[in-house]
């Protein structure tokens, strides 16, 4: 059997770190995920998605995304049935996060370096006279 889901979205919150009472960190955000079809004229739709995140995961998530980061889950899908105050059955569909991972450019992120903001220097028209063309004149296969 196999339970893996693969997404990728913007948070729709900011995402806040908390502890187990046992001390085991954990982070529950959720995602914006476009959907794939759209009728023509229609305004763009997306689905909003639960995610928790324990340990590393969560103490990673906390510290680098933030509202509005695009980022890249893969984990897998967990269910609960309960019932709610009012006596109703409901069920919760979740994602838990097993990686997580940039997808955004620096600058969405807000943690842009200087020292990469600049376009990288062009070597197109560097001198070749350096290098000897190797010419392979034997056919016969060292194997």
């Amino acid at each position: 059997m196999i339970n893996m889901v693969a997404l990728m979205g913007r948070l729709t919150f900011e995402p806040e770190l908390r502890q187990t009472p046992s001390g085991v960190s954990v982070v529950r955000f959720q995602i914006a995920v476009d959907r794939n079809f759209q009728r023509a004229g229609e305004e763009r739709k997306a689905d909003f998605i639960d995610v928790t995140a324990w340990r590393q995961t969560a103490e990673f998530v906390s510290r680098y995304f933030h509202k509005g980061s695009m980022i890249a889950v893969e984990g897998s899908i967990q269910t609960d049935n309960f019932t709610d105050n009012s006596g109703n059955k409901r069920k919760s569909v979740t994602v838990v996060a097993n990686n997580v991972s940039f997808c955004g450019s620096k600058a969405e992120s807000g943690t842009v370096n200087p020292a990469f903001s600049q376009p990288a220097p062009s070597y197109a028209s560097a001198d070749n006279s350096d290098f000897e063309e190797i010419v392979d004149d034997d056919d016969d296969l060292p194997f």
